[in-house]
């Protein structure tokens, strides 16, 4: 994995929370039998990198999140709560029918949000992820966004479980509270196996896990640049019960390629390899397949009714997931509709 600056740089003077994110730590994983995800303490590097970027988390929340209960999924909950006037957009399920049968119009009930939350992290950890152009691959970006979910979560003693994928490989941590258990989370996707050449990542056997795990009402976070295929059925399912988000992780070379000549193409999922000339020509295919390809994604994400996030490699991570939070909470103080 990759490494934060050191302590002596203080994350809040940063301009963006990628000016925290450039060096790169010696691997030292690369003794680890391929097929297992990493266990025990975890290497200073590693430690260094959850200290640090803990740091820049917290310090950035700080500044613009405040009050003793400041998940990331305001609003929701199982306790009901005051009626309002139904809108367009609500929840069906949630109409008052006594209050609107009493007033001659529809109302719908507001829930109080539950104060002990399960929450779930799905991140990909797979080959397609070890992949960027910018001083950021998108592995790392997705590290950052599941600390930032992670550390939001813990700040009112949520608990926080965790579904990490790789490839084929699957890595389950139970849900506990507490900082320790983002700690604890983040040390295992820092190292894991390396998946060169199996395939991509088995998205949709994780989000069935989940499902099958998450036995009460919750929050699941999916952090993947979801280029698997299958994870729009199992996703949807997760919806019927979970407030979902889905974080996309991209680089921009995915979606734009320059006209360079002669060049290998490979692909890290399956370790083929193509020599390709790009020209003027295929560049404006790449661009059109491209931007295709993500209407198609942000289409499955949307009927699946996550919310989304979209990250990458290049922007200000930590800015996208800050601005989405206070864009709920505010959404949830005045009751209005949270459009996906």
């Amino acid at each position: 994995m990759h490494s934060l600056p050191p302590s002596s740089v203080a994350p809040a003077k940063a301009k963006t929370a990628n000016d925290a994110w450039k060096a790169r730590p010696p691997a030292e994983t690369s003794n680890r039998p391929s097929t297992a995800w990493a266990s025990g303490p975890p290497t200073e590097a590693v430690a260094e990198l959850l200290r640090t970027l803990e740091l820049t988390i917290n310090g950035r929340l700080d500044g613009v999140l405040h009050g003793n209960h400041q998940g990331i999924t305001p609003g929701h909950g199982s306790e009901p709560g005051e009626s309002r006037l139904y809108q367009p957009g609500d929840d069906v399920r949630r109409i008052d029918w006594n209050v609107s049968a009493r007033t001659n119009e529809t109302y719908a009930r507001e829930q109080i949000a539950d104060r002990d939350l399960t929450a779930w992290l799905v991140v990909d950890a797979s080959a397609t992820m070890r992949f960027g152009t910018v001083p950021n691959e998108k592995s790392q970006v997705a590290m950052a966004a599941a600390a930032a979910v992670g550390f939001l979560t813990a700040r009112n003693q949520n608990r926080l479980g965790a579904v990490l994928v790789a490839g084929p490989s699957i890595h389950v941590v139970p849900p506990r509270n507490g900082s320790n258990q983002v700690r604890a989370v983040l040390s295992t996707l820092a190292s894991p196996p390396d998946v060169t050449g199996q395939g991509r990542a088995d998205l949709a056997h994780a989000l069935d896990r989940v499902g099958a795990l998450a036995k009460r009402r919750g929050f699941v976070a999916v952090i993947s640049d979801f280029l698997s295929e299958g994870w729009s059925v199992p996703l949807g399912r997760l919806s019927l019960r979970h407030d979902l988000l889905a974080i996309t992780v991209n680089d921009p070379r995915e979606f734009d390629i320059p006209p360079i000549g002669l060049v290998d193409v490979s692909d890290p999922a399956t370790g083929d390899v193509r020599e390709v000339r790009v020209t003027r020509a295929v560049q404006e295919r790449f661009r059109d397949a491209a931007a295709a390809a993500r209407t198609e994604r942000d289409d499955a994400l949307g009927r699946a009714g996550a919310d989304m996030i979209e990250l990458s490699t290049d922007s200000d991570w930590l800015a996208a997931i800050v601005a989405h939070t206070q864009h709920r909470r505010t959404q949830a103080v005045r009751g209005g509709v949270i459009k996906r």
